[in-house]
């Protein structure tokens, strides 16, 4: 693997606009379980009964009650080496913006700034009528949770199954991959649109793709570098070797 982190590093430390795309992959590595594979939440529940509006409407209280599981999770979870190792690329000027799909805030506490959520904040809820929303600071005691502004019921601030992503958070993405001639795309399978598309796309646009997984994925056909370790392991080497480049450049 030494081989593919200096070939990476080499492309990151000549590209001019280096952007992230970070799955589920990342914030495995801290105990937050994955949708997808083998282990995938969605092999043991179904998507439609507790990640849709229609799942929703028919049992909140359900829903919220596995919303209540994982914000526990998420609330116990530490970022790890390789959300750290993003946020100091991100220091040192080399990261330029971060996407992500997750709905954790690891990247937040690890650092990062300039982050686009495209699936939303699972630790923030909204009113499902009014414009109420609120930071979720621990699982919710009552369920299903009500606004106090107007008694209606609340949900998670994440993006369902069937719902489209906000129109900001969409916009600040393609304006990243449209200006990126180098993506890192870490700990996921690229398969979820639109972000599946994003890696393709500085690609097309005469980029480079550096890919950071364990497992192969489609991302690997035209990937110019596939590092096969977890994103823990292979990002900070990544970051070492830049920081020892660019110490050496400045001298």
């Amino acid at each position: 693997m030494e081989e593919e982190i200096v070939k990476a590093a080499e492309i990151v430390l000549k590209s001019k606009f280096v952007i992230a795309l970070t799955g589920a992959g990342i914030s495995a590595e801290s105990g937050i379980p994955t949708f997808r594979g083998k282990d995938g939440l969605w092999n043991k529940y179904r998507p439609d009964e507790l990640a849709s509006p229609e799942g929703f409407a028919m049992d909140p209280k359900r829903v919220w009650e596995w919303y209540n599981w994982r914000i526990k999770l998420v609330l116990s979870a530490e970022p790890n080496p390789g959300h750290i190792a993003l946020a100091e690329l991100e220091k040192l000027g080399v990261l330029k913006g971060l996407i992500t799909q997750n709905v954790d805030d690891l990247h937040e506490r690890a650092g990062s700034r300039n982050i686009v959520k495209l699936h939303g904040r699972i630790l923030r809820a909204r009113c499902t009528r009014c414009d109420y929303w609120e930071d979720v600071k621990k699982p919710y005691d009552e369920l299903p949770p009500r606004c106090p502004k107007c008694g209606n019921l609340l949900r998670p601030d994440v993006v369902w199954f069937g719902e489209p992503i906000p129109s900001r958070e969409l916009s600040r993405a393609y304006e990243l991959v449209e200006r990126a001639d180098c993506i890192l795309v870490v700990g996921t399978s690229a398969m979820v649109m639109p972000a599946g598309a994003f890696p393709s796309m500085v690609k097309r646009n005469n980029g480079c793709v550096v890919e950071i997984n364990p497992d192969e994925t489609h991302v690997s056909m035209f990937a110019d570098v596939s590092i096969r370790e977890k994103a823990g392991v292979a990002l900070p080497k990544l970051l070492k070797l830049i920081k020892e480049r660019i110490g050496a450049d400045g001298e």
